[in-house]
């Protein structure tokens, strides 16, 4: 099992005080989106959990805790654009995030460090040249913190950096005669090469048919991002994320607590790592 922490929202900069609460009790109850009172029971366990993949803006919070996560495989999808605050509302400085992410790659490493940019928007403020001259200035700071790079665009510009390799997320267009190959987000196989085991895992059925993801358990909650990106799909309900706190860090569902109405149900999971271990 792969846990997505998490496409929904943004764990490591709002909720690492709670993830390292549920790690510490080994479970975690997630509400199902289109039916909020059945609540699945997920496992924590690091026998069953074959790795954990982060999705942030800001994992600033987790850079001196990281040993939490040492019985784990994992590593981190961390966006990092330059749009300014009429895009990206609530976001530190571009340089502090930047500093953060070469901080956590110093840590864990270039290899489990995915750079996302991503969306990339076309306006008058934000044309063809104006994303082609950013995405070179940020992949030359971020050379030696990162391998990859994902993106996902309404519109596409040739301009990229050589020896960075740049891969789509859930586009169909074909663009591998330019170098760019179809993204996994959710990788098993470098989840593999971190734990130094096979997973044996399916393509994720609930995603888009144009992504590669393999399957995983997202165990975030929508409407709970504080960021305020107006491109966000994870936020539909503004009254609903005005109120948003950071949560009883104590409840095992993120931003809520159970209800009597709520009917929780054990997932029956296992590991996915292959019986025999292979070094990669």
């Amino acid at each position: 099992m792969i846990i997505s922490a998490s496409r929904r929202t943004d764990i490591p900069a709002f909720y690492w005080e709670w993830f390292q609460k549920r790690l510490q009790e080994q479970y975690v109850l997630v509400r199902n989106p289109l039916n909020l009172h059945q609540v699945s029971r997920i496992s924590l366990r690091p026998e069953v959990v074959d790795g954990l993949v982060f999705w942030t803006k800001n994992p600033e919070p987790m850079l001196k805790q990281l040993s939490v996560l040492d019985a784990y495989a994992y590593y981190f999808q961390f966006t990092l654009n330059a749009y300014a605050a009429d895009v990206e509302a609530a976001l530190p400085p571009l340089a502090v995030r930047i500093e953060i992410f070469r901080q956590l790659a110093q840590k864990i490493g270039a290899e489990r460090m995915i750079w996302r940019y991503d969306p990339i928007l076309l306006s008058a403020r934000y044309d063809l040249q104006y994303h082609a001259a950013v995405f070179e200035e940020l992949a030359a700071q971020l050379a030696d913190s990162t391998k990859k790079c994902i993106i996902s665009f309404l519109d596409y510009y040739p301009k990229i950096k050589a020896g960075l390799q740049l891969e789509t997320c859930a586009e169909a267009i074909e663009l591998a005669d330019l170098g760019i190959g179809h993204a996994s987000c959710i990788d098993a196989e470098l989840l593999g090469r971190v734990g130094g085991c096979r997973l044996d895992t399916v393509k994720d059925k609930n995603q888009r048919g144009e992504c590669g993801c393999a399957a995983s358990i997202d165990i975030g909650a929508y409407n709970t991002c504080l960021h305020g990106c107006i491109y966000c799909y994870a936020n539909d309900s503004r009254r609903q994320l005005q109120q948003i706190t950071a949560g009883n860090s104590s409840s095992p569902l993120l931003c809520s607590e159970l209800e009597p109405a709520d009917k929780v149900t054990e997932r029956n999971l296992r590991a996915l790592r292959s019986l025999q271990a292979e070094l990669f």
